[in-house]
């Protein structure tokens, strides 16, 4: 059989290897090679389960690099789907240039592999956070982008270039923005997973300000399934939101995630200051992403029950990635708040 083959940049992190694991999964025709840093985030661990499949390679690389981004397509690729970022909102604040190099620098060294080689689709990953702060309703992709972090900032950065180059060079691109994903094998420090593994090891957990900052929750593999559905049937030049329709504050999770893991309210929850320009409410309106026949399925507190069991069967994955690195980190974003 002759297969179809995905670059897929990123594809060690949370949503990049489940989007692999599904692609392996579901579509025998399809084979994946996976480009990514392996920084903090890229876990090798994330795609052990189809790493032995023979329509799986992997090559370790930076998306701005460019010879190996040649290397990673080598005799040709059909898609690229660019995973590939530096995501976390407090991490941007303490080191912005990052996500600048990898999310504005990287995409366009992508761009500009997808015009040299002559892929036929290339998608952008990309967030809710372009849309900045939402006061009512829910934000449509003809809505302005107006991000108020260095991370929102510097992934409008890479959506406007992708746009760009759909316009002006005729790039067969795709952008894809997603809400707060949760689920297995996300690094611990978003909210889900580190307030999850906090609890579970006895620890408390920092709640910013007041705790009712809304967010709208997604499970990873609807995520996953989303992206690959716009991949292969979206219409070039658009952009597509991917949401859960699970409109939670912080503080309500936070409570869900007590009550899952066998904790007390009391002895689990230090509230610390809030970070820098934080927005207060996300929201997105799927219309369009159903209309094209993706819609999400798994029912969030089943979702969100199955995440908690997941995290404590599996302390060898989430433990070791807890120490070194992630220390360092959680003492400057946390200790003196």
């Amino acid at each position: 059989m002759v297969h179809r083959r995905w670059l897929v940049t990123g594809g060690l992190g949370f949503i990049g290897s489940a989007f692999v694991r599904l692609a392996l999964r579901e579509r025998s025709d399809v084979a994946v090679t996976v480009l990514d840093a392996m920084t903090y985030a890229g876990n090798p661990a994330n795609c052990a389960e189809v790493a032995h499949d023979s329509r799986y390679s992997f090559v370790k690389g930076d998306i701005a690099d460019a010879a190996r981004i040649d290397e990673a397509i080598g005799e040709g690729v059909d898609a690229i789907v660019n995973f590939a970022a530096e995501t976390h909102v407090d991490r941007s604040i303490l080191d912005p240039e990052a996500f600048i190099r990898t999310d504005v620098m990287g995409t366009h060294v992508l761009l500009e592999a997808a015009r040299r080689h002559g892929v036929d689709r290339y998608l952008q990953v990309s967030t809710d956070e372009v849309y900045g702060d939402v006061d009512h309703g829910a934000s449509t992709e003809a809505d302005p982008i107006r991000p108020r972090s260095p991370y929102a900032a510097s992934k409008a950065g890479g959506d406007l270039q992708v746009l760009a180059y759909h316009t002006t060079f005729g790039t067969p691109a795709l952008v894809t923005r997603g809400s707060n994903t949760y689920g297995p094998y996300q690094y611990p420090e978003k909210l889900i997973p580190l307030f999850v593994t906090n609890l579970l090891d006895g620890e408390e957990v920092p709640v910013y300000g007041d705790g009712l900052q809304v967010r709208d929750w997604l499970h990873v593999d609807d995520h996953a399934r989303g992206i690959a559905h716009v991949l292969e049937h979206g219409t070039l030049g658009e952009v597509y939101n991917l949401g859960g329709g699970n409109s939670r504050t912080n503080l309500e999770i936070t409570k869900e995630l007590i009550r899952l893991t066998g904790r007390s309210y009391d002895d689990s929850v230090r509230y610390v200051v809030d970070r820098p320009g934080h927005d207060r409410r996300y929201a997105l309106d799927i219309s369009k992403a159903r209309a094209l026949g993706w819609f999400p399925r798994v029912e969030f507190a089943q979702g969100l029950s199955e995440t908690v069991g997941w995290y404590r069967e599996r302390a060898d994955w989430w433990r070791p990635l807890k120490s070194g690195e992630f220390r360092d980190y959680y003492r400057r974003q946390y200790a003196l708040r």
